[in-house]
């Protein structure tokens, strides 16, 4: 084994630990990876950054954009229309709202379709009074098993695609993905439906606490008090008072003059007699109450329907992927101030937060209640980077193109489809489409683009092409085919799909795609046997992390509403995996072998 082949090694057993170490953003360390790669001299410096004109990079850029589009166009609520008397039993609300959620993420991004759905299935199970963690865990399953039906489902299926045009000449065409994925998809979710409820956590311990912890906080830690003619506060706004409290406590109404204002903004002035309402912990409220002087005592038993009204509304949001909450703590933030909206309250993990907000970094998946009026919620979110979960009669996104949007996707798929143009300039051609005919705004469409994963892509093609250049591949492939050399061509396929899993869960599912790919063909290569079904079988693997909630974004994002635990998702997500990797296989062995 060469120098360089040595050297890439190292330098790809550094990345995975830091993967697996997940205290730097994954994309952080696939630059780290790239510029170690290009200092001992295994990437060309002129070629460092070539990855991100990459067919892939675009293709994934571009299914964001329109996975935006197909989100504020309207057409899943002309699908749930037809599904909404299927949702009378448990199973049959399961089977509606998670197959439905299959069905989109074929042609959406994951994420995307997860994103469509929450919302809907949480209002659903209150209608029927269900807990949450019965239908969250299947329906984010069920997001990633409909991502390996079409080429474009996932960012492995692309990466596969476009390495296989690069290797053998040809790429896997749109719908080539489709028997064995189909297959796996169809099967998964048959299982999700029958066996879920058996492998689930009980409702009445997680989820009930995160059901109870944002409606019981908010009324446990009301307090009134009255700013008397004296007071210093007189005058000063709202900001300042909030400041004084170091922005963990929130004006939620004014009482003045037998008038009430929800929600105040930070510039409204105090006056004398005003009764304000103040959400916070008795600690946090120590500066105010500490002087007499500044506030006095108010009514002891606080009315909820002062709180609410047609046009101020308390809703919960869950923190997204590249939301710009991320790290940042809600000092930091100040969302009254700058947002308009009161942030009352914080879960993770399906608990409330047990330390001070202040002190508190936001991260992916948590929950937050927040209080404001309709406009300004919505641009809250939309700035934020959050989504209205349990929104309480407020519409987030304004629908339009229910009909326009999928038929120019649809055009796009079928000229991808028939090999009229490549399925980046397909899909580049869409958004094209959609941002002329304002279907997507530029804003949004640059917002929807998840740059983490563009920058994750682009930085790591580069080292995957250096370990094949340096020859590592075939070593590696060597090594492998001495190992399975005496399995036969399933058992093969089998253990490239469960490594693929196991690394998906470790690193994250696209660089598990970049990586495995040239040692799937190396070792195809080395048995004499077709690239396709090894090919194939990487990608099955790879879009399949279902043991643990940081292997997708989509499992991070239901386990603060769901009110899931860590060790949660293994219960159900191994079974499952026995599951996807005794269909594949076989369905791999028909089609491609």
């Amino acid at each position: 084994m060469s120098s360089d082949s040595v050297t890439i090694l190292v330098i790809l057993g550094v990345t995975m630990a830091l993967f697996i170490w997940n205290r730097l953003r994954y994309d952080v360390v696939a630059g780290i990876a790239l510029m170690a790669a290009v200092y001992t001299g295994l990437v060309p410096m002129d070629a460092a950054f070539e990855g991100f004109s990459h067919p892939a990079v675009i293709t994934v850029a571009a299914v964001l954009v329109i996975s935006q589009a197909l989100q504020t166009s309207g057409v899943t609520e002309l699908l749930l229309a037809f599904l909404s008397r299927a949702r009378g039993s448990r199973t049959g609300q399961l089977a509606a709202n998670s197959g439905l959620t299959l069905a989109l993420s074929a042609v959406m991004n994951n994420i995307g379709a997860l994103a469509l759905m929450l919302p809907v299935t949480l209002r659903d199970a209150a209608r029927a009074a269900r807990p949450p963690s019965a239908l969250l865990m299947p329906l984010s399953f069920a997001s990633l098993l409909g991502g390996l039906i079409t080429a474009i489902g996932t960012p492995p299926n692309i990466i596969i695609a476009t390495f296989r045009d690069e290797h053998v000449g040809e790429p896997f065409g749109m719908f080539d993905f489709t028997p064995v994925g189909l297959s796996v998809a169809l099967g998964g979710l048959l299982f999700l439906i029958l066996a879920s409820h058996r492998l689930l956590p009980a409702p009445d311990d997680a989820t009930t606490a995160r059901e109870s912890s944002a409606d019981q906080r908010v009324s446990r830690y009301l307090t009134e008090v009255r700013i008397p003619d004296s007071s210093p506060l007189v005058g000063t706004s709202i900001g300042s008072l909030e400041w004084r409290c170091e922005n963990e406590v929130a004006v939620m109404a004014i009482l003045r003059r037998q008038r009430r204002r929800l929600a105040p903004s930070a510039q409204e002035l105090v006056q004398a007699d005003d009764v304000l309402i103040l959400e916070g912990d008795s600690e946090a409220l120590q500066p105010l109450l500490i002087d007499p002087k500044l506030v006095e005592a108010g009514a002891e038993q606080i009315d909820p329907a002062l709180l609410s009204s047609p046009d101020v509304r308390v809703i919960e949001a869950v923190v997204m992927p590249n939301s710009v909450l991320q790290g940042v703590s809600a000092r930091e933030l100040g969302m009254h101030r700058r947002f308009g909206v009161n942030l009352l309250a914080l879960a993770r993990e399906g608990q409330a937060a047990r330390v001070r907000l202040k002190l508190v970094r936001f991260r992916l998946g948590d929950v937050l209640l927040l209080q404001g009026d309709n406009d300004q919620l919505e641009q809250a979110c939309s700035s934020l980077g959050c989504l209205a979960i349990k929104d309480r009669g407020l519409d987030i996104k304004r629908r339009r193109g229910a009909l326009m949007v999928p038929t120019i996707f649809a055009l796009g798929i079928l000229a991808a489809a028939f090999d009229l143009v490549p399925i980046q300039i397909a899909f580049t051609t869409v958004v094209g489409l959609l941002v002329v005919l304002r279907m997507v705004s530029l804003r949004d469409a640059y917002r929807s683009i998840e740059w983490p994963v563009i920058v994750l892509l682009g930085m790591l093609i580069p080292v995957g092409e250096a370990l094949q250049t340096t020859g590592t591949t075939t070593h590696i492939a060597e090594a492998l085919s001495g190992i399975a050399g005496d399995l036969p061509a399933w058992g093969v396929i089998a253990l490239l799909i469960v490594v693929s899993m196991l690394l998906a869960d470790l690193i994250h599912n696209t660089p598990t795609a970049v990586l495995m790919a040239p040692v799937a063909l190396g070792l195809a290569n080395s048995l004499g046997q077709p690239p396709d079904a090894f090919l194939m079988a990487v990608a099955i693997g790879a879009a399949s992390p279902y043991l643990t909630p940081i292997g997708h974004q989509s499992n991070t994002l239901v386990m603060g509403p769901g009110g899931y635990r860590f060790g949660d998702y293994w219960r159900l997500g191994l079974p499952l995996d026995f599951v996807i990797c005794a269909i594949a296989t076989p369905a791999i062995m028909l089609v491609w072998l």
